[in-house]
């Protein structure tokens, strides 16, 4: 069989069972893997001959993956979540690291890999992110102390990940001399990147920005770029993707960027997820007790260290007890840091196998821990306090710590800064100026954005051909969202489709809307639009109106002179 007939029947069956998945209201990434495991020849049919090539492929999706993971990690954001968090996330990753290893090697886990044990305790620190931001999002508790915690925690998984993965090339040869190698090349490469980013990639992003299409372009030559020092460097091209990520996560451009490779990034990752499917070995009753037993391992070392140290802090008990119930998952992150390891000889199959096990059987139990965390985070908050650990009246409310970057304050947003646009902002500037604060404009063109900033609006890169790049900016929570360019102008879209996918955005705003025709008007207002639109008519009544006085005032004079 032909490998592109291979690909295709690997892409059919993770969606069939991707299909299966969600019905069920389970991670789509489990489809993806049982898919994978059906086609493979240890478990499935042994339709797939090539799992070589498909694995090659699938790498692009494991670079897309880091990248985009990488264009996530704010810098500066993580600096405002607060030395609260920064200590949680701290004691979390190397308390869940050391508890793993030690409850591993006890439990006589560690095969024949040389740094077995090392990669069980990374697998057992790291939670997954995909999982719990989207249970999370879907019960919209990203917003409450808890949700911010589980938030930031991840965020800072995954940086220690980024930090490991930098180390991983010379475990292998773990010499002092060698290991100070692969730091210093690692800290080289975020140098180098970060001045070329700086002083260099910024004027190339923007000339790049009045075309969205050439800045994904760029963004994507830029991460392979990176992947290419990092290979030369004597580092991992996924340590290189990372940092490519990180190095322009601050530019107005990131967001734009992640929505468009999402797509790229889905169909390579699903080949990646279905290549680890084909992996999985027949399941034996000692695999699968151990697969158990590590996940009694995760989910009580999360509680044992997340909860006290929350407790402790001041962030309060129960929080850091949700927190610990939304952790308490495996990563995927782990089994790309795993794929890597057994590509080293790091590991033994053995251990990836029954790590693969335990992280479909964490996803399944968590999705449910998850839905019911309050429930158990009361019940759990009763057990320690038999023990003297008591939840304080003192508990953080919801705003505590750190804030969201979603909620930007500004709840009137202009889509497209052009003539309507601009002459809105001039007419609302000289006669409202209380109302600058709380418009946020959103365009593709950088060069009004320092223009705009010192009038008061905020600025913002975003393609309306893409909007759900939008949703990092805020407009999910606009009073009103003011569209001010036609079919004439918009690129990639039409008014309708735009509207469409806004309200399904953000369904409570007022969304006004321009139109070409008279036709156009009805259709956008039966569509829901709160106002329409259409400058021709506007110009033309205004252009009678001037004509009638003029008229008006010729004729006021002739009377007079008789």
């Amino acid at each position: 069989m032909h490998l592109i007939e291979e690909i295709g029947i690997a892409i059919i069956f993770a969606a069939i069972f991707a299909h299966i998945a969600r019905s069920v209201k389970q991670p789509l990434l489990l489809g993806y893997i049982v898919g994978g495991i059906l086609l493979g020849s240890n478990i499935g049919f042994g339709l797939i001959h090539s799992e070589e090539s498909i694995e090659l492929i699938s790498e692009m999706g494991l670079v897309m993956l880091l990248f985009i993971i990488g264009l996530e990690i704010r810098l500066p954001e993580l600096a405002k979540l607060g030395p609260k968090l920064f200590i949680l996330g701290i004691v979390q990753f190397f308390g869940c690291l050391g508890v793993g290893m030690a409850a591993f090697h006890f439990l006589g886990f560690a095969g024949n890999g040389k740094y077995d044990l090392l990669y069980l305790g990374m697998a057992g620190a790291l939670s997954s992110t995909l999982i719990v931001v989207k249970l999370l999002y879907d019960k919209l508790e990203i917003e409450t102390v808890a949700g911010k915690l589980t938030i930031g925690v991840l965020i800072l998984q995954d940086v220690w990940a980024i930090l490991f993965m930098g180390l991983q090339p010379s475990l292998s040869n773990p010499e002092p001399v060698v290991l100070l190698k692969s730091v210093g090349g690692a800290i080289g490469l975020v140098l180098v990147a970060a001045l070329f980013s700086r002083y260099i990639l910024n004027h190339i992003f923007k000339i790049a920005s009045r075309s969205p299409e050439l800045v994904l372009i760029t963004a994507t030559a830029w991460c392979f770029s990176v992947c290419a020092l990092a290979h030369a460097a004597g580092l991992s091209i996924e340590m290189g993707s990372l940092i490519a990520g990180v190095t322009i996560a601050a530019y107005p451009y990131a967001n734009d960027v992640i929505t468009k490779l999402s797509g790229i990034r889905d169909f390579f990752v699903t080949l990646f997820f279905v290549a680890l499917g084909m992996k999985v070995p027949v399941p034996e009753l000692g695999t699968v007790g151990m697969a158990l037993a590590m996940i009694g391992v995760v989910f009580a070392g999360r509680i044992l260290i997340i909860a006290p140290t929350a407790y402790f802090s001041g962030l309060g008990l129960r929080n850091g007890l949700v927190t610990s119930i939304n952790l308490s998952q495996i990563s995927e992150f782990s089994l790309v840091i795993l794929a890597l390891g057994l590509g080293y000889a790091h590991i033994s199959k053995e251990v990836q196998s029954f790590v693969l096990t335990a992280m479909l059987l964490a996803s399944l139990i968590s999705t449910y821990a998850i839905r019911y965390n309050d429930t158990l985070g009361r019940l759990l908050v009763k057990i320690f306090g038999y023990i003297g650990m008591k939840e304080k009246s003192s508990t953080p409310t919801g705003n505590e710590p750190g804030g969201s970057h979603h909620d930007s304050g500004r709840d009137i947003v202009v889509l497209g800064y052009y003539r309507i646009g601009r002459a809105f902002l001039q007419r609302l500037e000289s006669y409202c100026p209380n109302l600058v604060s709380r418009v946020m404009v959103v365009d593709f063109n950088p060069a009004f954005k320092n223009e705009l900033e010192k009038r008061g609006f905020a600025w913002v890169y975003g393609d309306l051909a893409n909007p759900d790049s939008l949703l990092h900016c805020g407009i999910d929570k606009a009073r009103f969202m003011l569209v001010t360019i036609s079919d004439v102008f918009l690129k990639g879209t039409t008014t309708r489709r735009l509207l469409s996918r806004l309200k399904d955005i953000n369904p409570g705003a007022s969304h006004v809307m321009i139109a070409d025709e008279p036709e156009d008007l009805q259709n956008l207002k039966s569509m829901g639009a709160a106002q329409v639109l259409i400058p021709g008519q506007i110009t033309g009544e205004e252009l009678y109106q001037w004509v009638l006085k003029q008229l008006n005032e010729e004729e006021i004079l002739a009377s007079a002179e008789k």
